[in-house]
């Protein structure tokens, strides 16, 4: 059976960057979407192209059969030009969603809640073959301590016992390959998650365990952190959603699942082996 040509959107991020590895692991013919210079295996092909403007998306889809999309933006504007254009070229769209838009229709959402269930929504009514991907929190967001690490050893951040189930970047890939590459996800809505529950001071541990040098983690106040990421220009909007999104964590942790080992055939990936697998970054 032929296999189907994927044009993987996000790219030089940390998910899509994974997943064009593993595409190309795995033989199958894969495109990568970039807007500058970027490094990929010879045998991967580079378009260049941008979502925010659907006119420069026609050479990146010629012949693709399916799009992993990740949508760059904190708002739907533009959205549905981008799907009508994927639409006239490829059959399936698996999307980077979030796993609070599971909520969405309960009660009103924050900031990217909201833009992630328009995606949806318009994906779903376009008459593209979908998935949408719901992961909670990524355990390569800790990268953004990787600075303080490196230069004191103390991280700095508000929610010390926010334990959240972070997925590798790698195993969210690995279920984006299944959708893409199979029907087994077809209209369907996983909620993607790590294998437990770790505390943000436990993840500066296991950090400092992997680079075998000392690190902490040191609780600041929320206000105190929002105002600290607003001044390095962070959006507000985000900001604003972000911090009191994960403060009601405390409370109410996001549940473990096993989608990823059964969808996938492999356990997922602890916090611990990614710290191990990013230690570079870090030191």
């Amino acid at each position: 059976m032929t296999q189907p040509r994927i044009l993987v959107t996000g790219a030089t991020g940390k998910v899509g960057g994974a997943l064009v590895a593993q595409l190309h692991a795995a033989g199958v013919p894969v495109r990568a979407l970039v807007r500058g210079e970027a490094a990929f295996p010879a045998s991967v092909e580079t378009v260049r192209g941008d979502l925010g403007d659907p006119s420069s998306l026609d050479a990146a889809l010629d012949g693709v059969d399916a799009v992993f999309l990740v949508w760059p933006f904190l708002s739907a504007a533009g959205a549905s030009d981008v799907i009508d254009v994927i639409g006239e070229h490829a059959r399936r769209v698996v999307y980077l969603s979030s796993a609070g838009v599971a909520d969405a229709a309960e009660e009103p959402g924050e900031a990217i809640t909201t833009f992630h269930a328009e995606l949806e929504r318009l994906i779903e009514a376009s008459g593209l073959e979908w998935t949408a991907l719901r992961p909670t929190g990524f355990a390569g967001n800790t990268l953004g301590w990787a600075d303080e690490v490196r230069t004191t050893g103390v991280v700095r951040a508000p929610l010390a016992n926010l334990a959240r189930p972070l997925i590798h970047e790698a195993d969210m890939a690995a279920v984006a390959l299944k959708a893409l590459t199979t029907d087994t996800l077809l209209a369907a809505r996983p909620v993607i998650t790590g294998p437990e529950l770790v505390t943000q001071e436990r993840q500066v541990a296991l950090i400092a365990e992997a680079i075998g040098r000392p690190a902490r983690f040191e609780e600041i106040g929320q206000a105190e952190a929002m105002a600290e990421m607003k001044a390095a220009g962070y959006p507000p909007e985000l900001v604003d959603a972000v911090i009191p999104a994960q403060a009601k964590l405390l409370a109410e942790p996001e549940p473990v699942n096993d989608e990823v080992e059964r969808i996938t055939g492999s356990p997922a990936r602890t916090f611990r082996q990614w710290a191990v697998d990013h230690a570079g970054d870090f030191r």
